[in-house]
């Protein structure tokens, strides 16, 4: 474990990413997770409001935990999370696109004695660095 809450600094900031998103990998995801036809059918995609194939928002969720992991949580004293304050979708995600992820730590409080919350303000772009999704997020980290 490289950092505990005491560690984290109220302003610090990150980016990180480069995940290209796939035609394949959507359709996959919201067969199993959301099969709404703009999500899972590129003919009927093309015929709703975003004129073509769009990630699910909650696939957007999931490739950013998973750039958040490679990227940060997995090397350092991360516990989980109790929830989020906010998310939204702000632009669709469409095949080909190529996302980054940049967040700002906003707040931090005691927890219990042995764990602190830090308060994340974290927006996910697209390669035309258009805000695809935005989420304030709370994250444990052991206390030393």
């Amino acid at each position: 474990m490289d950092e505990y809450y005491e560690d984290v600094e109220v302003g610090a900031t990150r980016e990180f990413g480069a995940y290209e998103v796939t035609s394949e990998e959507i359709i996959s995801f919201a067969e199993q997770y959301d099969p709404q036809p703009f999500h899972t059918d590129p003919e009927s995609a093309r015929n709703s409001m975003f004129g073509g194939l769009v990630a699910s928002g909650w696939h957007t969720a999931a490739m950013t935990m998973r750039m958040l992991v490679d990227h940060y949580l997995s090397k350092s004293g991360a516990m989980g999370s109790p929830g989020l304050e906010g998310l939204r979708w702000t632009t669709p995600v469409r095949p080909g696109d190529v996302l980054s992820v940049e967040t700002e730590v906003t707040g931090k409080e005691t927890w219990d004695d042995q764990r602190g919350v830090v308060h994340t303000s974290l927006t996910t772009s697209n390669d035309d660095g258009e805000a695809v999704m935005t989420m304030e997020s709370l994250v444990l980290f052991p206390r030393e």
